[in-house]
């Protein structure tokens, strides 16, 4: 007897029986689907999923050894008192439905509804976890080490042979041997470097099947003789799903988007992403896409695409993802998946620390472009008055002698050049009314200059001065470095009580050893009773609110962001200047503000 069907959404499972064989020409209107296959609380007050696909003139009944544990109204599906006792003490229950169609035509599934135990860290094994395991990549072996890490995810590549077998494999070929023109006989002669035989999807499905806490994301590949094959191989691979009841485990993800699309026309609640990169967040929702699955690059060209897609819905995956100064991005901007060769490290450093976060990015520049900085976030502040400190420096305009963007870095360069009667030239970014915040944590990821003269300086200021010009309305120094002290680094705050005019200020000197060469994080944490300042993430000094007034703590008003090279003046010039040095720049790879 024929039966109709519907596939599991990702984290759901669907077991439907004696389904008949897929071909492309199957109609898929009005089978029966559930709005959801798990859940985390269960109530008699509230359904447990309603049902999908039934027509005005069909009648609809619950069947089988499980039907005293369910109830129905208005085709939503609800559990009775025995269904709530039952599942006190089991993850999964089985529902069958009878379906009466209108010529009297009798269709039954069988669905299975689980507790929802999948992982939700975020961290998605590429290929398995093989990378620090010695075990071959796309193997069983390498999946079980993702199962026991405890991977949300583990990605895997799937191939159709000459005879229709779909086999696990990343690339289109194997021991010089091309997948799509070989029989499977001879292809399972092919050994792993672990021993294991060319796995099946089969014996993929069984492996992961064994569990419930590692999904399994499964590319398909492009065919290499046609198209025609690569529709192929997406028809066999959902029967195979489908009869291995494996939909809860499975997401399909490609770079072939027809192939995508071609699967959800055959059951539009299927989990699909793209990986193409090249289709947008509104698209990919028409389309009936659950994510985007884009290379990294893709967000940190356009920072507003992760928040984009959430607005719409869209899940976000990166790949490949190994830098843990990559993955810090994306998880400042709320990326909801990573695939990594590094799940070990990645479990262990990465989206722990989102899980924990309590603030939210609300402002960045990660200069993820060319030319001069982004004018909607920086301004210039210009001229060689000394600045207050006897400065030699002339601040140009938008001048990229003095200031540009490239290489994914915003750079910052002093230089010996004579300028409305000053002897150098540099500049001063400022972020006012761009970018100004009170409270919050500022954080920038910058490499210095070296050189006796130069006063590198990463600083805020207040945007309004509510108490009066400097220093009555306070100062907060995020970074600074005066060349003459090789690797000593200060961050301090300036207030009218606490300021270094009357030898009050509140700082700390680190000495560091590598500030020339490598880039550190610096940063503060600013709250409403204190401020902590960090570099690296590791605590140098805390500035507490005494309440007792302005004077003391001016801290509860908005401030901007000041980036700059000074030459010489009262402290950077201290011991003179070896113009050797220039020219001499500072380099930004970003700058973030979460509130």
């Amino acid at each position: 007897m024929k039966k109709r069907f519907q596939y599991s959404t990702f984290i759901l499972i669907l077991i439907i029986y004696n389904l008949f064989p897929l071909n492309a020409q199957v109609d898929t209107d009005g089978n029966l689907s559930l709005s959801n296959y798990s859940f985390k609380t269960v109530s008699v007050q509230n359904p447990v999923c309603s049902i999908i696909g039934i027509s005005t003139n069909e009648t609809l009944k619950i069947v089988g050894k499980n039907s005293n544990l369910f109830s129905l109204s208005n085709n939503e599906l609800y559990l009775n008192d025995n269904g709530i006792i039952y599942f006190q003490n089991n993850d999964r229950i089985s529902v069958s439905l009878q379906l009466i169609a209108t010529k009297g035509e009798i269709f039954e599934q069988s669905f299975l509804l689980i507790k929802d135990k999948f992982e939700n860290n975020g961290i998605i094994a590429h290929r398995g976890a093989w990378k620090n395991t010695n075990t071959p990549q796309n193997s069983i072996a390498s999946l079980k080490n993702a199962i026991n890490l405890g991977c949300e995810g583990s990605e895997f590549d799937v191939h159709l042979t000459a005879d229709e077998v779909v086999v696990v494999n990343h690339d289109p070929e194997i021991n010089g041997i091309t997948i799509e023109k070989a029989n499977y006989k001879d292809l399972k002669k092919v050994a792993l470097k672990n021993g294991e035989p060319l796995p099946t999807l089969k014996d993929f499905l069984k492996t992961g099947m064994q569990q419930e806490k590692t999904r399994l994301v499964c590319e398909l590949k492009k065919s290499v003789i046609s198209d025609e094959r690569s529709r192929l191989l997406a028809r066999n691979v959902m029967k195979i799903v489908r009869e291995s009841k494996a939909q809860a485990w499975i997401v399909y993800i490609s770079f072939d988007y027809s192939i995508l699309k071609q699967i959800l026309e055959i059951d539009p609640s299927t989990a699909t992403m793209y990986l193409g990169g090249d289709v947008d967040p509104v698209q990919l929702k028409t389309d009936g896409n659950i994510g985007a699955d884009y290379h990294y690059s893709v967000f940190q060209r356009n920072c507003d695409w992760i928040s984009t897609a959430h607005y719409y819905g869209i899940k976000v995956n990166a790949w490949t993802v190994d830098d843990s100064l990559v993955a810090d991005y994306l998880i400042a901007h709320n990326i909801d998946f990573i695939t990594t060769n590094e799940p070990e490290i990645a479990l262990k450093n990465w989206f722990p620390t989102k899980k924990l976060a309590t603030k939210e990015l609300v402002w960045c520049d990660e200069f993820n472009y060319k030319g001069l900085p982004d004018s909607t976030k920086w301004s210039y502040q210009v001229g060689g008055h000394g600045w207050g400190n006897n400065e030699l420096q002339y601040y140009t305009m938008a001048d990229t002698q003095n200031v540009s963007v490239v290489n994914g870095c915003l750079f910052i360069t002093a230089r010996k050049q004579q300028l409305e009667n000053k002897e150098y030239t540099s500049t001063r970014l400022i972020s006012k009314n761009k970018g100004n915040w009170k409270y919050g944590k500022i954080e920038i990821r910058a490499r210095l200059p070296k050189g006796r003269g130069l006063w590198p300086a990463i600083w805020m200021l207040p945007t309004d001065n509510k108490y009066g010009g400097w220093l009555a309305s306070g100062e907060i120094d995020i970074m600074e470095h005066v060349g003459y002290l090789l690797d000593f680094l200060f961050q301090t705050v300036h207030t009218k009580s606490f300021n270094h005019m009357i030898g009050t200020q509140v700082s700390k000197g680190i000495k560091m050893s590598d500030v020339y060469n490598d880039f550190h994080i610096y940063s503060i944490d600013w709250q409403q009773d204190k401020i902590d300042f960090y570099i690296d993430n590791n605590r140098c000094l805390t500035f507490k609110n005494s309440h007792k007034s302005f004077g003391e703590w001016p801290f509860d008003q908005q401030f901007y962001l000041l980036m700059n090279i000074a030459v010489g003046g009262g402290w950077g010039g201290k011991k003179g200047i070896d113009n050797t040095i220039f020219p001499a720049t500072m380099e930004i790879d970003y700058v973030r503000v979460f509130q």
